[in-house]
């Protein structure tokens, strides 16, 4: 629905708040911006609201489903996380909602994001931007990665003057190369953004399984392992790795990994998995148009030493987290959410074909507010 006369972003910045869910399954995060959709003019408060074991374990049952129960308590579960943490930040304009990606296939069946924005509009008593992909996936495009208009207006906020790419290592990784001299981020050359490969979902799952731990706390497993290199250099003949940007994964699409470390000791095992991880973004700088002046690196994995060390190790540029420019790499995503979400509310386009291969730029997501929602 469009924007109507009233409404705040017609004027300006205003307060947004986005939210994330990510592949990791780890829980929700949200942040508050003000932007007018264009340029960041501030940061506001963030909070965290994590998944309980038995919350997450809903979420796994519904992963690569595209329908029927396991779908329904999952999106149950999302909501009501959501719900019960983006009710306590005041003074919002606008919610970003993302929901949680069970299924990603936009050249088969589309995506598939858990999570009724209309119904936490209405929870809320807030307008809610939601349903950002489907709209990208109809028009030819992937889908995802949707970070990197959020990633353009960054770079211009912490003055950018040569290209530099960032790189999330969530469950999956996504790179976004930029030229801050572009004049906005849907133009021609502006950027190129595609999904490097399978980060941190591989790992988290090895631990998990092997260990009853969520993660590779501070990469300590896989810092006691040797790396398979058959593995490795098997993995990187992927089919995936042959295809030209942009381009995105579903959080399993990998899924052989777990077989080809099973014979291998826990600390082999995620080493392996992290050099994987490496490896598929030293192949994904190789897209880059121009050498980027730096690589920031936001999401749970630049947390991870060894996976930073093997990646600093095999790129051409200064890898550092974008804590080192100032920004929040916890909650970067998140923020995106509630930049798109203006953007959104403003007609203005949220993807182009250099970020997920759309035919042209496109606004995708869908605006509810309260009082819409329609209960059969």
């Amino acid at each position: 629905m469009g924007a109507g006369r009233d409404d705040p972003w017609r004027r300006g910045p205003v307060r947004a708040l986005g939210a994330m869910s990510g592949t990791s399954l780890d829980g929700v995060d949200a942040a508050m911006i003000e932007t007018d959709g264009e340029t960041v003019t501030g940061f506001g408060e963030a909070a965290y609201r994590p998944y309980s074991d038995d919350e997450r374990a809903v979420l796994r049952a519904a992963l690569g489903r595209w329908e029927g129960p396991e779908v329904d308590a999952a999106a149950e579960v999302v909501e009501t996380a959501h719900a019960e943490l983006l009710a306590t930040f005041e003074d919002v304009d606008v919610v970003g909602f993302h929901g949680q990606t069970l299924a990603h296939d936009p050249r088969g069946r589309g995506t598939l994001q858990a999570g009724d924005g209309r119904l936490l509009a209405e929870v809320l008593g807030r307008p809610v931007v939601w349903d950002f992909r489907s709209a990208d996936v109809r028009l030819g495009g992937e889908g995802a990665p949707l970070a990197p208009f959020f990633h353009f207006a960054l770079a211009r906020h912490v003055g950018a003057a040569a290209p530099l790419a960032m790189l999330n290592l969530g469950g999956v990784g996504n790179l976004t190369w930029i030229d801050p001299a572009a004049a906005r981020p849907e133009d021609t050359g502006a950027l190129l953004a595609f999904d490097t490969g399978p980060a941190n979902a591989p790992i988290d799952d090895l631990v998990a399984r092997r260990t009853g731990e969520r993660r590779d706390e501070g990469g300590a497993l896989a810092a006691a392992g040797e790396v398979d290199e058959r593995i490795v250099e098997r993995f990187l003949g992927h089919a995936y790795f042959y295809r030209m940007p942009p381009k995105s994964l579903d959080r399993d699409a990998f899924a052989a990994l777990a077989e080809a470390v099973a014979p291998l000791s826990d600390a082999d095992a995620a080493a392996t998995l992290t050099a994987c991880a490496a490896a598929g973004v030293m192949r994904a700088m190789e897209h880059c148009p121009a050498p980027p002046e730096r690589l920031l690196v936001t999401g749970g994995g630049r947390h991870n030493p060894v996976l930073m060390a093997m990646i600093e190790a095999g790129v051409d540029c200064p890898v550092q987290p974008v804590e080192a420019a100032g920004l929040d790499g916890d909650m970067l995503e998140a923020q995106a959410f509630a930049y798109l979400a203006v953007r959104v509310a403003r007609g203005l386009p949220t993807s182009a074909p250099g970020t997920t291969g759309v035919r042209a730029a496109v606004g995708g997501g869908t605006l509810s507010r309260p009082g819409e929602l329609v209960v059969a």
